[in-house]
């Protein structure tokens, strides 16, 4: 390897937002992150929405009376091209 071309691999904490903390290693000190192993819902089995901007309640009430537009439709006819060759 060449020398002066690398950066600085060095012992890192990784804080997460629900409070976990652990250490690896990068050529940062420090990382902040917001979902962890501990408690992310795929490791969790817990569902969790995190929901910071409220995003969810803002989609809710975007679409909140539109409902299924599948379902005002309704079923179309046979066509009749269908029927005259039955």
């Amino acid at each position: 390897m060449k020398d002066g071309i690398h950066p600085n691999y060095i012992d890192t904490v990784v804080r997460c937002g629900c409070g976990n903390t652990f250490n690896t290693r990068s050529t940062m000190p420090e990382l902040k992150v917001d979902i962890c192993n501990v408690c992310h819902p795929f490791f969790t089995g817990k569902l969790k929405f995190v929901d910071t901007a409220g995003r969810i309640e803002k989609f809710k009430s975007k679409f909140a009376s539109a409902g299924y537009a599948s379902l005002k439709k309704g079923k179309k006819a046979p066509a009749a091209a269908d029927s005259a060759a039955s």
